[in-house]
């Protein structure tokens, strides 16, 4: 009894997370108007993989949390692919973005309804495994979307740049608390393995940003600071010496 309270308390919380964690990602995007570092391609696998992911929960009659999952995950993944793909350093113009973004909606969509609809009544009859197949593959998109970071990282140093912290660190709770809840209850071994890849390769991420930090990033923190007071320095000197400058230059 407390395995299964435990398991659906947990497995709610991640599915939470695993809903709304580009949130602060997509605000992020908005604030700052540039996408370096956050790479194109792991948001459009990420917003790719929802639709097997959709595909899978609504065929096999999963829960209501379950179902709505992999709605509102490829709808924030969009958000965010399209993000990338507008702002630098992709730049496209707007129109060409929202046909790329049209286009995939559609096609989301023409496949989802698709293939529901032939395999959910295969599903019933006993024949399992199209939609296994369909499992399998949302979840090898999803650990591939991963992927592309790292060679963002590789350009820097290891030092992460355009992914917000905020939502890495929701889609690393999400992860692990998923694993926890399927280690408490029912045993799937696809799912583990899904969760336990997501998790490692978040953490990795995680990991390479505190190397460069300790590193580089502290020292160059401080020639930063040392360069902003000498500006501020040279700044103060100059308004002692020319206090009526009628050119109106600021510091």
């Amino acid at each position: 009894m407390y395995n299964d309270i435990a398991e659906n308390v947990l497995g709610t919380i991640g599915t939470i997370f695993w809903s709304v964690q580009l949130v602060p990602q997509i605000i992020r995007n908005y604030k700052i108007k540039n996408c370096e570092g956050l790479p194109s391609s792991m948001m459009f696998l990420w917003a790719v993989s929802g639709i097997p992911f959709s595909i899978y929960f609504v065929g096999t009659n999963g829960s209501i949390p379950l179902r709505i999952q992999p709605q509102l995950f490829t709808f924030f993944c969009t958000i965010s692919w399209a993000q990338t793909l507008y702002y630098p350093p992709v730049s496209f113009n707007v129109k060409k973005m929202i046909l790329y973004v049209t286009a995939f909606v559609l096609i989301s969509i023409g496949l989802e309804v698709g293939f529901i609809l032939w395999l959910r009544p295969l599903y019933e009859d006993g024949k399992t495994w199209p939609l296994f197949i369909f499992g399998v593959i949302a979840s090898v998109l999803l650990a591939l979307g991963l992927i592309p970071p790292y060679f963002e990282l590789a350009k820097r140093k290891g030092r992460v740049i355009g992914i917000n912290f905020v939502f890495l660190t929701m889609d690393s709770l999400g992860a692990l608390l998923s694993l926890l809840s399927i280690v408490v209850g029912n045993l799937d071994i696809m799912s583990m393995v899904l969760y336990a890849i997501v998790l490692a390769l978040e953490m990795g991420i995680f990991s390479s940003h505190i190397i460069w930090y300790l590193r580089f990033g502290r020292r160059e923190k401080k020639l930063e600071n040392e360069k902003i007071e000498r500006e501020r320095s040279s700044c103060d000197d100059s308004k002692e010496f020319d206090d009526d400058n009628s050119n109106g230059n600021e510091c």
